[in-house]
């Protein structure tokens, strides 16, 4: 079993997209620039103070790659720290260092938290020598080295932790585009289904009037023909997006159609729904994600927004997309953070080429804006 562990662990890659440093990384590097000079300067007990304030200037400075270069940071910070223990064990000398030299516990952190698994275990043997040493060079007692090995090494547990929450996180995030993706597949493929069995009623009816009524016939390949490149757009649509299994409705999506009866089952708050423009074109695979939009945004607004009265639905066509808008009247509040509807609805708006942006509005209720192409996949 512990060899499973090590094996996984050392298989495990990095954390992806380690944040950059941002204006907090620089002011903790300032306040600890600052903290150094001021304590160089004015304490009295500082041994070999030169060297002291050198090394405590570079570990402040090292923090600035503490994401992005953990196991770097970690070898040269602790390596550092090991040759000065070695050799205060080696003169005898009282052990030098400041007190703002404190920050290197935020690297066992940032070593758990951001590295692979093969610079963790590298990491922290450096860690572990040099808390050794250190203990050895100023040992004062086995209750404070107890204390000081765990405020050493608790970063790393915290690390270790939150990569875990983080982990699960993205995974619940990327099952839930996985859904999205499988079930704009589906009503893809529905609709590609519907159109060819439409097809194929056509070519029979054609086949049997053909010797008696010629001209229906025709009229028959013309219908022929057009259902072909309806089905031809929606499958280049459908391309590489996955699908579970094989079955299919062969009855048409929701769309835009749907909508008002999407408002009637809605009681309270009251649903009023708004369509101008022209929609007669609008993409099979287009409508039906506006109706699972709106849907899930009207689902939304009744379970979250508290004191609402009103969900307006708006819908309004464009020259080349389409723009729903499903705003309430209701408290703006932080409308369910840690589920996954907005997640689903983003990405089935991104897979058909649009966006889609959800927020609390500046004066009362919530909103949610989409903008889709007309044609499914016109980026």
């Amino acid at each position: 079993m512990l060899r499973n562990a090590v094996r996984s662990l050392l298989a495990e890659p990095r954390a992806p997209e380690p944040p950059r440093r941002v204006w907090r990384d620089w002011a903790l590097v300032g306040g600890l620039l600052l903290a150094v000079v001021l304590e160089g300067v004015f304490r009295e007990d500082v041994v070999w103070r030169p060297a002291a304030i050198v090394i405590a200037v570079a570990i402040a400075c090292a923090l600035l790659w503490r994401r992005t270069r953990p196991l770097m940071v970690v070898a040269a910070v602790f390596g550092a720290l090991i040759v000065i223990n070695l050799v205060t064990l080696v003169t005898g000398n009282a052990t030098f260092g400041l007190y703002s030299m404190i920050c290197v516990v935020l690297l066992p952190y940032s070593l758990a938290r951001w590295g692979s698994g093969r610079e963790i275990l590298i990491g922290l043997a450096f860690i572990l020598v040099a808390l050794v040493l250190g203990i050895a060079s100023d040992f004062t007692g086995y209750a404070e080295a107890a204390f000081g090995s765990m405020f050493l090494l608790f970063p790393a547990t915290v690390g270790v932790a939150v990569r875990y929450q983080w982990t699960a996180r993205r995974r619940e995030l990327d099952k839930v585009r996985l859904r999205e993706r499988e079930q704009l597949a589906r009503e893809l493929h529905d609709t590609v289904a519907h159109h060819v069995s439409a097809i194929v009623i056509r070519a029979q009816a054609g086949r049997a009037v053909a010797a008696t009524r010629p001209e229906a016939a025709v009229d028959a390949l013309a219908v022929i023909e057009a259902e072909g490149t309806r089905t031809l757009a929606e499958m280049r649509a459908m391309v590489g997006v996955l699908r579970a299994d094989g079955t299919a409705a062969l009855v048409p999506q929701p769309g835009v159609a749907d909508l008002e009866r999407l408002a009637r089952r809605v009681e309270r708050p009251r649903v009023e729904v708004e369509v101008s423009g022209d929609l007669g074109d609008l993409g099979p695979a287009v409508g039906a994600a506006i109706y699972r939009i709106a849907q899930e945004a009207v689902t939304n607004a009744v379970r979250h927004a508290r004191h609402a009265t009103r969900i307006d639905v708006r819908l309004t066509s464009y020259d080349g997309s389409v723009r729903l808008t499903v705003r309430d009247n209701g408290e703006a509040t932080s409308r369910n953070p840690g589920g996954y509807g907005l997640v689903g609805m983003t990405e089935r708006a991104t897979l058909l080429g649009g966006t889609l942006a959800a927020g609390p509005d500046p004066d009362r209720g919530w909103s949610v804006d989409v903008v889709l192409p007309r044609k499914a996949g016109g980026r």
